[in-house]
Order: C-alpha cells, then structure tokens, then sequence
C-alpha cells in the first residue's frame, strides 16, 4: 500500500497507472478470447466434433462476453471495478484450465461457452469505457483508443505462441498457458487498482477548478435494476438503435467472423496453422495504430463521419477477402494491413456518441448494453459462419455477407444525432458536455 501511495504523489498522474494496468487485463483477456482460433480444427480432429457444434459453443461465449457488459458496469458501481476484475479473473482461470479434461461437447459449451464467457465478459471493452471516464478528464478520447488497441495488442502477443503450441505440444499446452496468463494478473490487479482518482486523493487528470471533475456515479441500489433501468431507458431512444444496430454490425465483421474463422479459412486455402496465425496477429499490429489514431481523431472529429468511413472501407476489405484467399499472398497481405487498421477503431467514437448522447454519468451501463448488441453480432457470425462452412463447404458467402453489412452500417451511423420525436433519452443540461 506503501507503494502505491508514493506511485499516487510521483509526478506520474496515477491515472495512466490505472490505465496501464488496465490495458495489460485488456490483452490477456483478448489472447484469451482469441485462443479458440487456433483450437477449432485441434478440437475436429481429437473428438470428431463438427465445426458447426464447435461454433455453438464459441457463439455462447461471444453472446455472454457481450451481455456481461452492462451488469459489470453496474456491479463495478457498486462493487467497485478492483473487485469486479479479480473475481472475473478467477473465472476464467477456472474455466479455462477445466477444459483440459472435457471429453464431450456439452462440457465445452459450459466451460469456455458459459464460464469464461462470464468471466471475459466483465472485463471487456466496457472496463475501458468505464475507466477512461472515471479517470480521465482530458485525454479521454486517446486512452480509450489505447485501451481498445489493447485487444489488438493481445492477439498479436498470444497467436503466434498459442498456435505453436497447438502445432508443437497439442491443444492443451495453449489452454493451460491461457489459465496461468489470467491467474498471474490477479496479483497485479490486487495491487495496483483503484476505483477511483479520491481513493489516491486525485482528481481525474485534466480535473482543474476552472475544469471541475467527472461527478461520481451513484454506486447504491441493485446492480441487476440499475442495468436493466438503463434498458428501458434505451429502448425509448433511436440514437440507442442505431448505435445498437451499427455495433451488431461491428462484431459480426470483427471478432464473429474474422477472428473466430479466418484461421480455419487460410488453412483450407493450403496456408499452415501458425502462418495463419501470425497472420490475425499482423491485423493486430495495423489495429494498435488505427484504433490509437481513432481515439486521438475521435477527440478532434465528428465520430459519425469517422464511422461512415470505417465501416466503409471494413466492408471493402471483406468483399475483397474471398479473392484474396484464392490468389497469392500479396493479395492477402494487402487484406491484412487494410482490415487490420480497421478492425476495431469503431470503438473510440461510438464510446464518444454515447456519452454526448447519454451523459457521461450513464456512459459504463449504457455502453455495456450496445456492446452487448455488438457481441450478439459476434455470436450470430460465429455460429453462422460455421453453419455455412458446414453446409456450403466454403466461408465466401459468410465473408461476401458481413461485407455488405458493413455497408449498410454507414446509413445507420450517420443518422445518429438527428432530431427526432422518438428520441426520449438526452442528457441533462449538467451531463450535456461529456465526451470521450
């Protein structure tokens, strides 16, 4: 504790300390989440599961990853977020070491479906919405960026390891490094997580007199009501939709889709499992920097129009995949570096939308719930994705298809903000300044 308080009175805001920790809980759980990339065909082959029932198990893991969300940001209200952190580590710690001795489909389903996807999902993307708000006056838009990269920076460290362990010392060397990753982070996390700038005795960085802080949440009441409160609260705005509705979009072209089957899909294009690999983990190069240079844009330009163009050119990309898995590898490369700085620098400004939409006071529950959507985009590609392969023998409609959503995307973004007799929920005249 001793430490920690000299940490708080260092010329170092504590906040980029709580940053840093958090970045470091972001990408183990994103190399934990990637894992099942490199474990689908390991997986076919040792139990004669088809890809089809594997991707079951993988869409229930996607679809609580986002549904956790909003009861995390509220339970991180009440609870506080070092509490929340810890419990989820130990979840997936559990869950994923108990999958070394699963012997039948439905033990998959309950162990990285169910438990890990409990335990990831309260420590995803809305632990950095949460903290970038809580901690953060200025800067806001870049450490949301940074920590959104986090997930790029997971895969990067995590994939090419993880599928040479598959390749080297099987599928269950891989699932028990996943577990020691997240067990090691509990003592980091024990020792360095504050829920709040007081508790060092800070203000937010950037929170001057003149710049007053971010007012606390209230952290009383039923996490369970609060989350489903805000809900309601969402289904009475169109700008809720619409961000709900984009963001399905978005996980059904990110981590649904290609980070789930793009692996299996090189590999049936004659590409080796850890050359595919290193393949997702380049994307995640291109999308530490596009996603950090979407969080210092997202401070400076209209996040609408960022989006337009993101989910633009993420839908080019995809309709191009198809022939880039066909022809030589230049193509695919090409592929590489233009969806990988797009992959998730959506994030930064529908973080940024929601909180000038709803108030920064409701940004950690309201975000929780259009990741949520997003996440349930990510199950419905995962699990759609492997039907089709299963069924059709090929991913090009899967790919063909979230491309064109992707399109489709780009009319739903740029009517966010629009005045209408159906949008209820504004925030109030105290809240109206937020950003992030």
């Amino acid at each position: 504790m001793l430490a920690v308080e000299r940490l708080a009175r260092g010329r170092l805001h504590y906040g980029w300390i709580i940053a840093a920790v958090t970045f470091v809980t972001l990408l183990s759980a994103a190399g934990i989440r990637s894992a099942p990339g490199v474990l689908i065909i390991p997986l076919e082959k040792e139990f004669g599961w088809s890809r089809a029932m594997i991707s079951v198990a993988l869409s229930v893991n996607l679809l609580l990853y986002g549904v956790m969300g909003p009861f995390a940001a509220a339970f991180m209200d009440r609870f506080g977020v070092r509490r929340v952190m810890l419990i989820s580590l130990g979840l997936v710690a559990a869950g994923v070491g108990l999958t070394t001795t699963m012997h039948t489909s439905w033990q998959l389903v309950l162990l990285w479906g169910i438990v890990v996807g409990l335990g990831t999902g309260s420590i995803a993307l809305v632990l950095g919405a949460y903290i970038a708000n809580r901690w953060f006056v200025e800067r806001r838009g870049l450490v949301m960026g940074l920590l959104t990269a986090s997930t790029a920076t997971g895969q990067l460290i995590f994939l090419p390891t993880l599928a040479s362990l598959v390749v080297g010392h099987g599928w269950r060397a891989a699932v028990i490094l996943v577990a020691g990753v997240a067990l090691i982070m509990v003592p980091l996390v024990a020792l360095l997580m504050r829920n709040e700038p007081s508790d060092v005795g800070l203000r937010p960085y950037g929170a001057t007199v003149e710049a007053p802080q971010v007012p606390q949440l209230q952290t009383g009441g039923n996490p369970f009501e609060t989350a489903l409160s805000a809900l309601r609260r969402g289904f009475k705005s169109r700008d809720f939709w619409l961000l709900a509705g984009s963001f399905f979009i978005c996980g059904a072209s990110t981590n649904g889709l290609i980070g789930t089957h793009l692996i299996p899909a090189s590999m049936e294009h004659g590409i080796p499992e850890v050359t595919a690999a290193s393949l997702l983990a380049t994307m995640g190069v291109f999308d530490l920097v596009g996603t950090t240079l979407s969080g210092w844009l997202t401070d400076r330009w209209d996040s609408r129009y960022l989006l337009v163009w993101y989910y633009s050119l993420r839908g080019l990309s995809l309709l191009f995949l198809p022939y880039a898995l066909g022809t030589q590898f230049l193509a695919l490369a090409v592929f590489v570096v233009f969806y990988g700085l797009d992959w998730i620098a959506t994030v930064p400004p529908t973080v940024r939308l929601t909180a000038d939409i709803f108030g920064k006071r409701n940004v950690g529950v309201m975000y929780g719930w259009i990741s949520a959507s997003h996440q349930l985009g990510a199950a419905t590609a995962a699990f759609g994705a492997g039907a089709v392969r299963t069924w059709l023998g090929s991913y090009q409609v899967a790919f063909m298809t979230s491309g064109l959503l992707c399109l489709v995307a780009t009319g739903l973004v740029i009517r966010i903000g629009q005045a209408s007799k159906g949008d209820l929920v504004r925030p109030r005249p105290a809240e109206a300044g937020a950003s992030v």
